[in-house]
Formats: structure tokens, sequence, C-alpha cells
């Protein structure tokens, strides 16, 4: 299921509508401070004062109805809104944290560099285990809040690819994660010699409109061919699943060969070079494969951070099977989990406000237990 947000071109339209949002109707406003309270409404929430614009669609039938009736027609309301909104708040309070919640084990046991690439692969494995328990909801509720959740993520990502390759043009609309570093924006127009000088800066530092859909595609790709790996994990075994972890989250490092240690005495061989890091094949700048030499690209440091490990040290690997286990384990247990949890947990609350309520009990539980 391809996202909608992929599909359209990436324009100036999309930037003006990145705040786009989902929401519903409501005829009320902040609660009044004026509200008395005695002992028969102590403890009770207090009434909401109706706002003035509220009173005053309410006073004339004509216009209510009216009103109701351009609100139904631009979709206000329905089930897609209404799906679209929740999986808003799954995506927020679910997927797009959990790197950060679970940071110590991404960046030390499975030796993942705190970057943007890292934040996306970790967010898509929760995007689609959230997935795995909306299939299961009925029709076409199921469909509405995986296109509206996978719609929210691409949204996400793509302000995020614009903030990291053009820094100061728009911030992400989500929560800045603290798991990659923020690129800084440029300093104020009043610290340049001149205008020039600042426009000048101001459009090198910001990349190419077809730098960022290429971006998009390769990421587009990434989260296809995760989402069908462990699709395949799920069904053929726990060994197929683990296969999946290693190349997602673990680099596919040593692949190539495992570098051990040279002992004293033994000359190294200087013509066999280790192996620094499996290479992609699959989308990016790789046009012509026949062509590419695969040993030297190997060789070459991409500056992703993923990458084999040194010989010196090796004994990381020791850990490997243990880590896959630990991961392998985390998405049994927490598909089971999801599948027990209500679906009046998923739908949530449908009144403005309120949208937050249910998320406890479809948080994540910590990878290792």
């Amino acid at each position: 299921m391809a996202s909608r947000s992929l599909l359209r071109a990436s324009s100036a339209v999309r930037h003006a509508r990145r705040y786009r949002q989902p929401v519903s109707i409501r005829f009320s406003s902040t609660p009044s401070k004026d509200v008395p309270k005695d002992a028969s409404t102590a403890g009770q929430t207090p009434a909401r004062q109706q706002s003035w614009l509220t009173q005053k669609v309410k006073s004339n039938p004509v216009f209510y109805t009216i009103f109701l009736g351009l609100a139904r027609a631009l979709g206000y309301g329905s089930p897609q809104q209404l799906a679209n909104r929740r999986a808003l708040h799954l995506y927020n309070h679910l997927c797009a944290k959990r790197a950060d919640e679970e940071a110590d084990f991404w960046k030390n046991e499975c030796a993942l560099p705190p970057t943007f690439q890292s934040w996306f692969t970790i967010t898509n494995f929760h995007v689609w285990l959230l997935t795995v328990r909306l299939r299961s909801l009925p029709a076409p509720h199921g469909k509405q809040h995986i296109q509206g959740l996978i719609d929210h993520f691409f949204q996400d990502v793509e302000e995020r690819v614009r903030y990291v390759l053009q820094p100061g043009l728009l911030p992400p609309r989500s929560p800045s994660p603290q798991f990659y570093t923020q690129p800084s924006s440029l300093p104020p127009p009043d610290t340049f010699p001149s205008p020039a000088a600042y426009a000048k800066a101001q459009k090198r530092g910001r990349a190419a409109e077809r730098v960022i859909v290429r971006q998009m595609k390769i990421l587009k790709e990434q989260w296809v061919g995760l989402g069908m790996s462990m699709d395949l994990g799920l069904l053929r075994g726990d060994a197929e699943l683990a296969a999946a972890v290693w190349r997602n989250f673990l680099g596919a490092r040593g692949a190539a060969g495992v570098g051990l240690p040279i002992e004293s005495g033994i000359k190294a061989d200087e013509t066999r070079p280790a192996f620094r890091r499996s290479v992609n094949l699959v989308g990016g700048a790789v046009d012509r494969v026949d062509k590419l030499n695969i040993d030297a690209e190997e060789m070459k440091d991409d500056q992703s951070g993923v990458h084999d490990f040194p010989p010196h040290e090796s004994d990381r690997y020791i850990s490997y099977p243990e880590i896959m286990s630990a991961l392998v384990t985390y998405v049994r247990r927490e598909a089971q989990r999801l599948e027990k949890v209500a679906d009046s947990s998923i739908f949530g609350p449908r009144t403005v406000g309120r949208e937050g309520e249910g998320i406890k009990a479809l948080r994540w539980g910590p990878i290792r237990q």
C-alpha cells in the first residue's frame, strides 16, 4: 500500500499545507472562569461556555443547516477524518518518540549511529508493528487507520528531510527527537557583511528539490523493504525474522566476512583488505550494477556510520545472536500484546481534546524485560 504523500509531487503549495491536520467540528471554546462552584457541582468538570460565534450559528436555523452541510461536504466528522485524526495521535505518541525511549539499546548495543537514517529505520519499524494490529480492525476502519498512519509518517519524514537538507526553512511539526542532532539554522542576516552574502549562504545551505525527491524515493523503498521482510518473518518463523533484524537494524555487518586481529608473528595479507560495509544495490546512485566495482565500493566510507567492526572490535559480533533474539522476542511479545488490546482503545474518543486517551494501553513495552 503506497502512501499518497509519496505519490504527490513536491511543490511550494505543500509547504503552505505543512501544518494541515484533520479537525472535527465543535461549538465550544475554553472553559469559563466565572462558572460558580457549590456543593452539588464539586468535583465535576465545569461546563464549557459557548463562544460568540457558536451562539450566533446556533441561533439561526438556516445558517446552522448550511454550516453543517458545508462541513459534511468538506469531510469534517467523516469516518476517514476521524481515522486520520486518531492516526496522528497514534503516530506522535507511539512511533515518533520510540527511538528516544530506547536510545541506549539502539546506539550502544545495535551500534546504530545517531543520524536521521537510524531514526527513520526505528520509527519505520514501529509503524509496521502498529500496522500489524490495525489490519485486524473491522472494515473499513483498518484500511482508514493504516492509510492515515502512513500518511502522517511520510509527511513527518518529508518535513524532517527538508529540515535536514534545508536547515532553517521549516521546522518539523512533530516533537524534535533527541536521537539525532538537528542542523543549525543560518545566523541572522545582520551578521553577514551584505544582503547578497546572506542570500548566497542561504542558497548554498539548501539542497535542490531533486535531491529531496530522490531521498524520499529511497526512503519509500526502505519502507516497503522493511515491511515485506518483517511480514515474511512473521509467517516463516523466527529464523527469517532474525535475518530481517540483522539486515535492517544491525547493518548486515559481517556479511562479507569478519576481520580478526592478526596474531603476533603472522604477516598481514596486504592484498586482501578488510571489508568496511555492505553495498545496497537498490536505489540511490547505482545505475549500472554490472559496471560497479563491488570490492572498491565496499571499502569506501559513505559517512553513514554503519560498517563492519574493525578487527580489534571483532568480539562485538559475539553479542549479535543475543541481540537478534531480543528483537525477535520483542516483535512477538508486542504483536501478541496488541492483539489483546480492545478496538475501542485504538479508536479512542471522538471528541476534540481527548484524542490522547487510550494511548496508555497501546504503549510499547521495553525491548529487554
